[in-house]
């Protein structure tokens, strides 16, 4: 079982930084180390072994701009990410076409430095799910696994 993690948000409303939180304390409460941020830099996350992203969907399928210095440093350096394994999970409204696109960011940009994707992103519809915690919280054994 991993015994700590990172946690970077990327959030516009606080959507996605109410359920980091929340997965910060029940994680805590398990007896894993975790490390959270909100404005994560590449330094921040760069020799971690186990990120979690979570993150909402902002404008036309874009990340939030708390969380796109991160991936625009991401994409422009392509550091060795091999030692990581990552999860994400994605809120957004299923009213856009552009449902939880971020997600698709994140899993692209993460892989794309040989990160390794340890399980199915969870895409939280808000216009139909109203416990965003509960439904993280409830998939966060299959990305602990």
């Amino acid at each position: 079982m991993t015994k700590s993690i990172c946690i970077i948000t990327g959030s516009t409303l606080g959507g996605a930084e109410y359920v980091a939180d929340h997965l910060n304390d029940v994680l805590t409460t398990q007896g894993i180390e975790v490390t959270l941020f909100n404005n994560a830099t590449l330094a921040d996350i760069q020799s971690q072994d186990c990120l979690l992203v979570v993150t909402s969907t902002h404008g036309a399928g874009e990340l939030p701009d708390n969380i796109q210095p991160l991936f625009d440093e991401i994409t422009t350096q392509q550091p060795d990410l091999s030692q990581m394994k990552f999860g994400v999970i994605g809120l957004g409204s299923s009213d856009y076409d552009t449902f939880c696109n971020a997600v698709n960011i994140v899993e692209k940009s993460l892989c794309a430095c040989g990160a390794t994707q340890c399980c199915e992103s969870l895409k939280i519809d808000v216009t139909q799910n109203f416990d965003h915690d509960g439904t993280a919280e409830s998939w966060l054994p299959t990305f602990l696994l």
